[in-house]
């Protein structure tokens, strides 16, 4: 609690007592926080920022940049305080909580008549719809797929890269060597954990899925009530025991992309985005990964789900015009290009469709999913939902029980099972 106060503490000194203050040269100045944080993405947003702020002269833009694995939880705080923030990112697995809190602005009459709808994806304008309402503008997509290491996998004697998550099983535990340091799968055991656990479950009831709420069957049942979940999580924690580096039992996001960037693991299940991390990986060399689509179940299916983040705004800050001028500025033209190309993101922008960027190298996967919708198919996760956030907690929290031996896959999928049971009837 003493570090989780005082981590909180330096956010809000760096942020300032409040957003949108008017400085003394009659300037006002936006505080905005980012919430999925690396290096490269903070350095491309300043990039932008300043361009921004070169063509609005009296706004001036603080970006705030808290870690990933506490971010979302700082971002809450601070929203919850009602101070240091203006521009905030909000994700598909917090506007729902955040929504319901009041604590995000609604946009829908600013953005009326806006000339920027027309150069947005159909995607992209309907993301920008949460419950009817305009809490954020997506500044890109994020969906699943396989990077892997080309060359080990030959090495193995393996004819490419596991299509199935039963091959993955297979091709992770031949790569496997710990007194080597060097490890099959990046496991996700950590923040978030509950995400690539529930892709391999979708994975296993891919025929059965109800497309508008996947973790729903078509019978209107649960997926965790399936038998085939549990045989898919069976097979995930036999992954995660003879594949995986035991130090993953508590990777986030951050320890998974480096556990692959940095060679010692050979798979990794993660979105686009880290596409521009790996490239700039001084342990592994351009012909030695490359990204494979999304791994699929028994039934030859996998599910795709859309994920989807953006900017929004306080609705405690005191100065939205301003705000809603840089989230315009963010969804447009070379802002939004650029923003999508160095982040891998799946663009907004409908121009993208002719660039040549998005159909070669690593890309070419996203490709393949998008050509083959009855192979990778897409559904919607309840991520909109107000109990998001508690949802997250408590996965994560069982999944780690599991992991270490305190409780057993079929009590997990039970537990899960109710949960969901009881929320849908609500």
């Amino acid at each position: 609690m003493a570090s989780a106060a005082a981590g909180l503490a330096a956010v809000l000194a760096l942020a300032g007592c409040g957003g949108g203050q008017n400085a003394a040269d009659g300037k006002v100045t936006l505080k905005m926080v980012e919430s999925l944080t690396n290096p490269t993405r903070t350095e491309t947003l300043k990039k932008l920022i300043s361009g921004f702020e070169h063509e609005n002269p009296g706004i001036k833009v603080d970006l705030i940049s808290p870690p990933t694995d506490q971010a979302d939880q700082k971002i809450q705080q601070m929203l919850q305080s009602g101070k240091g923030i203006d521009v905030v990112e909000a994700r598909d697995i917090t506007v729902g909580s955040f929504g319901a809190n009041n604590w995000l602005y609604d946009m829908t009459k600013d953005l009326d008549g806006w000339d920027g709808w027309n150069n947005l994806t159909e995607n992209a304008v309907t993301y920008s719809k949460q419950n009817g309402k305009t809490y954020y503008i997506p500044y890109g997509f994020y969906g699943l797929s396989l990077f892997y290491r080309s060359d080990l996998v030959k090495n193995a004697g393996f004819d490419g890269p596991p299509n199935s998550w039963s091959e993955m099983a297979e091709q992770a535990e031949a790569l496997n060597k710990p007194s080597e340091n060097k490890f099959g799968y990046a496991f996700r055991g950590g923040t978030n954990a509950n995400s690539n656990a529930v892709a391999i479950i979708e994975a296993y009831v891919a025929d059965e899925i109800d497309r508008e709420n996947a973790f729903k069957l078509t019978s209107g049942k649960t997926i965790f009530s399936s038998p085939k979940a549990q045989e898919a999580m069976d097979l995930y924690i036999d992954l995660f025991k003879k594949g995986s580096p035991p130090s993953s039992v508590a990777w986030g996001y951050p320890e998974m992309v480096q556990g692959f960037s940095n060679g010692s693991t050979a798979f990794l299940l993660q979105d686009p985005e880290v596409i521009a991390t790996v490239k700039e990986s001084q342990s592994i060399k351009e012909d030695q990964w490359n990204v494979a689509p999304l791994l699929v179940g028994p039934g030859g299916k996998a599910v795709q789900p859309v994920a989807s983040a953006g900017w929004g705004i306080a609705e405690s800050s005191k100065s939205k015009p301003e705000a809603v001028k840089l989230i315009k500025y963010l969804a447009q033209g070379d802002a939004a290009t650029t923003f999508s190309k160095d982040n891998s993101l799946v663009p907004i922008l409908k121009s993208a469709a002719q660039d040549s960027f998005y159909s070669t190298g690593p890309w070419a996967a996203y490709v393949k999913m998008t050509e083959n919708p009855d192979t990778y198919v897409s559904a919607i996760q309840p991520r909109s939902v107000s109990w998001w956030t508690e949802w997250i907690k408590k996965s994560d929290g069982e999944l780690q029980r599991v992991l270490t031996g305190q409780m057993s896959t079929a009590e997990l999928l039970a537990s899960w099972d109710t949960y969901w049971t009881e929320k849908m009837k609500g």
